[in-house]
């Protein structure tokens, strides 16, 4: 299982909110490199860097931190927030981005997500299906719709997308454990998925529970932060997975 840790920028800062809620902003560091640096010196390869502004703004805002961070450090990236036209597509790529995630967008406009998944490849596509009672979220979290998660995961296997990113938002940024029950029922029900758990991790014990489970990789952002799961314990768990 991947590990993935998350960097969140609001105003070109690290930051992190709970629940997607902006009013519950902490800042934890001014440099979203340097925290990019130090994943990478304990052997993380992986990163998922959320344009917060962008998500708000409704297109790309940040995609110099992302073009900064690729080009110093080795980190494959999956970028997300705020993609919602082709430009924007283009900027993230041509910033670096090895994957982008869209969420918003595959609910509002499914005929230019449709089109992205054709024109990049699904392994450069990830679905991002974040959910409240089952039911998908959009606009940085601050609408709910009336998609129900398991079928529009479902009807967008059937276009093609392999990655999914799930998170379930009453779970995110609380550090109360994930949501194994959903992402059990997702496994079952969506087969070949590649299941990408996100939210609510808040100790190193839930990871091997997670990958036993058959997730293929899980987003760390708060319990990083807050050093409930340290970035040497994760080097370990690294190797040892090799």
């Amino acid at each position: 299982m991947r590990i993935i840790p998350a960097i969140d920028i609001i105003d070109g800062k690290c930051v992190r909110l709970s629940k997607g809620d902006y009013n519950t902003k902490k800042i934890y560091n001014e440099s979203p490199l340097e925290v990019a640096k130090q994943f990478q010196a304990h052997g993380i390869q992986h990163l998922h860097l959320v344009d917060l502004d962008g998500a708000k703004s409704k297109h790309i805002v940040n995609y110099k931190i992302l073009e900064e961070i690729a080009l110093k450090t080795k980190l494959n990236i999956d970028f997300g927030g705020g993609l919602k036209s082709d430009e924007d597509l283009k900027i993230a790529f041509e910033s670096g981005a090895k994957q982008i995630t869209g969420g918003s967008i595959a609910v509002k406009d499914k005929v230019i997500f449709e089109s992205w998944i054709e024109k990049y490849g699904a392994e450069k596509i990830i679905l991002g299906a974040d959910a409240k009672d089952e039911k998908i979220a959009v606009s940085g979290w601050q609408e709910d719709s009336e998609e129900e998660l398991i079928p529009f995961i479902q009807k967008y296997q059937e276009k093609g997308i392999q990655y999914v990113i799930c998170t379930d938002i009453s779970k995110d940024g609380m550090l109360e454990g994930p949501s194994f029950e959903l992402y059990k029922k997702i496994l079952e029900e969506c087969s070949q998925v590649k299941l990408i758990a996100s939210g609510g991790i808040s100790t190193f014990d839930e990871l091997p529970k997670l990958a036993k489970m058959g997730c293929e990789g899980t987003i760390i952002g708060k319990a990083i932060y807050e050093n409930r799961i340290s970035l040497k314990q994760l080097e370990s768990y690294i190797l040892e997975s090799y």
